[in-house]
């Protein structure tokens, strides 16, 4: 038969889907969601570490902010690799990096090791996001993309919790070494199921040969991938809704809820533990939401932006020495809303680039709330030693970088709006008669 046409989602680009993608794509999540219980691990041993290695507030922000400068710094150069040399093989270096960073943390006698020990972490825990990103895009059809890519956030998120309830529980009950030189193992059983399952694309679903040409292919594709206003507005949205939630998890929370407002450790721990499980339930939320009505991805991703700044404001300007529980529950509430709503901006990126950019676009998006949150990290523990603990001006900070993030995305929002459309209608024109 010919003359005949087919709809755009059976053209042999756009997966099927199906219980084996499910299958492949949860191997590179699993991951992923040790990744982020290694990444996270300082978060719930902040005062520990302190402790340990007899630093103060500005040397203790300095584990992070070296941790995220790496996992930043990387983020390009990732998105290239994966888009070269495919899932698989990025991901297993990926993991051997940040196992043998979280194991030579535990082991690490001084300061100094101690920071080369999370700088090698964050080398390998950067090349897991945008691996699966990859994968998933790989196996799933196009339209599952926003809610393949939260579900991916969401185990991320649950890999943070296992850090708040687990890893907190193993550090106070067994010691520092054996915690997290204990935890270090979950890499090794993830690295066995990677090189014995994982696939990068199904079966018949080989994506086009594309030419690498050294240098002049790094060019091309980091050009061609930030020209696309879609791609610069997914690094903003990304940027500024990111990063609350990321310092406050990744190392202040704690001593802000302890020393700030009195609580005690399990109580901070608690709350904690609020804005990883308000972070599960939204981003199921906002990803359906999404994938119904694509048009929402820039209100929700402003709208938690505002009620972030809204909260923390109230907080931090509350009469007397201590905001009530009611406004922390709160707090801790919203900030859950700050990875779902930076997972928006992949959403913005995906359809600006085809498919051999998607690891390099993903890659730049991806800086932007690691950028922000690196950025955050340093200037409150700087503040801090600067006031003398005074967490009120260090967490000032925020409503910085939310304001720079909001007015470039304000600034793009048009043109990345007028370039989707102008795609969407030439692959329109492209797909809708295709002979059989």
């Amino acid at each position: 038969m010919s003359g005949g046409s087919r709809p755009a989602a059976v053209l042999p680009s756009d997966p099927p889907g199906g219980r084996r993608a499910v299958a492949v794509w949860s191997i590179g999540v699993a991951v992923y969601f040790v990744a982020v219980i290694f990444r996270t691990s300082l978060g719930v041993a902040g005062l520990d570490a302190a402790d340990r290695f007899h630093v103060g507030a500005s040397a203790l922000s300095t584990f992070s902010i070296l941790q995220l400068l790496v996992y930043a710094g990387m983020q390009i150069p990732v998105g290239l690799l994966v888009d070269r040399l495919g899932t698989r093989k990025v991901l297993t270096i990926g993991v051997v990096l940040f196992t043998a960073g979280q194991l030579g943390f535990a082991f690490s006698p001084s300061y100094g090791t101690a920071l080369a020990s999370r700088a090698l972490l964050g080398c390998g825990d950067a090349m897991t996001f945008i691996s699966v990103l990859r994968l998933g895009s790989r196996w799933f059809p196009a339209r599952r993309g926003p809610l393949v890519a939260q579900l991916a956030g969401l185990a991320g998120m649950a890999g943070n919790l296992v850090s708040t309830l687990v890893l907190a529980r193993l550090l106070h009950g067994i010691g520092w070494t054996a915690a997290f030189a204990g935890s270090a193992l979950a890499g090794v059983v993830v690295l066995v199921l990677l090189l014995l399952f994982l696939e990068d694309h199904p079966e018949g679903f080989e994506p086009e040969p594309f030419p690498h040409r050294g240098a002049a292919y790094v060019r091309r594709q980091i050009l061609a991938s930030w020209r696309e206003p879609g791609t610069r507005l997914g690094l903003w949205v990304h940027f500024t809704t990111q990063f609350p939630a990321m310092v406050f998890l990744l190392l202040w929370g704690m001593p802000f809820l302890v020393e700030a407002q009195g609580l005690s450790r399990a109580t901070a721990g608690e709350l904690l533990t609020l804005v990883v499980l308000s972070n599960m339930l939204i981003g199921l939320v906002y990803g359906q939401i999404v994938a119904r009505h694509h048009e929402a991805r820039l209100p929700l991703a402003l709208g938690t932006v505002g009620a972030t700044a809204v909260v923390w404001a109230v907080t931090l300007a509350w009469p007397g020495a201590h905001a009530p529980m009611w406004l922390l529950v709160a707090l801790c509430a919203v900030l859950g809303a700050c990875g779902p709503a930076s997972m928006l901006g992949f959403d913005f990126a995906r359809p600006a680039n085809p498919p051999e950019r998607q690891g390099t676009a993903s890659g730049i998006t991806n800086m932007g709330g690691f950028v922000a949150s690196m950025t955050t990290l340093f200037a409150v523990g700087v503040l801090l030693d600067a006031t003398g603990d005074d967490f009120t001006v260090a967490f000032c900070a925020v409503f910085v970088l939310q304001a720079l993030g909001v007015s470039q995305i304000l600034r793009l929002r048009s043109r990345a709006a007028r370039r989707e459309r102008e795609r969407l209608v030439a692959s329109r024109v492209e797909t809708v008669h295709v002979p059989v």
